[in-house]
């Protein structure tokens, strides 16, 4: 099948798309890498009458350390993180995470803020920046504002971005000496989507300790007391019980072999992250 008609804007600057986005005449969608647009225009799930191509405005393709955190701009690709273009990000949890997503075909076009704008909960950078404690960065024509991770993602396919917005940048932690992360994942076959997923991120400078169990049926959930007692007592904290008990708290509703799926990978992304 193929999309149905609309026209076609690639503005070269965030106050040109804002511009766009203002226009209430017809039905506007901004696109970053098209990577989950461009399937829903072809099945006709998404009928804008205007699609806003993002994905060269390059003030939203930069990446800047600030202090003990990283701007990462929502238009940089997947490729570019895995690539290492950026050196903030080079051996940062976010380059392994990059490595991960789907195929190369999809890292060369996909970015940051559209996967982010999309929230597919088993998508990677949804659960990547959940348990970075990630910020996202939004602006309009009106002014900027911040959403954290737990705020910006409301559910399954559901982000706190009204229409003429859009995601200009994510910040994360910057990488630290004594900062630990782990990141795991099972998938039918490499590229597909995750049926469990977890991440990991611990910071004994910041007391930060985020265990977050992903590709569930909404949001990313924190394992906060598995968290801070990981965090405390190291790997003895981590037994199967322990893990099983924090499971069972955000998945109700799961049979016991994807309970046990989740289980796993957060067995595995917690030996990741604590050396094993």
């Amino acid at each position: 099948m193929k999309a149905a008609k609309f026209d076609y804007a690639r503005p070269a600057t965030a106050a040109e798309a804002f511009s766009l986005l203002k226009d209430d005449t017809v039905i506007v969608k901004p696109m970053g890498g098209s990577q989950s647009l461009g399937p829903m225009l072809n099945l006709r799930l998404a009928r804008p009458q205007k699609v806003v191509d993002v994905s060269g405005i390059e003030e939203m393709r930069t990446v800047s350390k600030e202090g003990n955190r990283v701007r990462v701009g929502a238009a940089v690709t997947h490729a570019e993180i895995e690539d290492g273009v950026f050196e903030p990000l080079v051996g940062h949890m976010m380059q392994y995470v990059a490595e991960r997503i789907a195929y190369r075909a999809v890292r060369n076009r996909g970015t940051v803020g559209g996967s982010l704008a999309h929230a597919d909960p088993a998508a990677d950078w949804v659960l990547a920046t959940a348990a970075l404690g990630a910020e996202v960065e939004i602006a309009s024509a009106e002014g900027k504002r911040r959403s954290s991770m737990p705020e910006f993602m409301l559910g399954a396919y559901t982000v706190d971005l009204q229409p003429n917005e859009l995601i200009t940048s994510v910040v994360v932690p910057a990488k630290a000496a004594g900062s630990r992360w782990g990141y795991y994942k099972f998938c039918r076959k490499t590229g597909e989507f995750a049926e469990a997923s977890c991440a990991a991120w611990f910071d004994p400078a910041s007391k930060t300790a985020r265990i977050v169990l992903g590709a569930l049926d909404g949001a990313p959930q924190l394992l906060p007391e598995l968290s801070a007692r990981v965090a405390e007592q190291g790997p003895a904290a981590a037994t199967r019980e322990a893990i099983e008990a924090a499971v069972a708290v955000v998945t109700p509703e799961k049979s016991t072999v994807q309970r046990n799926l989740c289980v796993t990978a957060v067995e595995r992304c917690l030996k990741q992250a604590l050396g094993e």
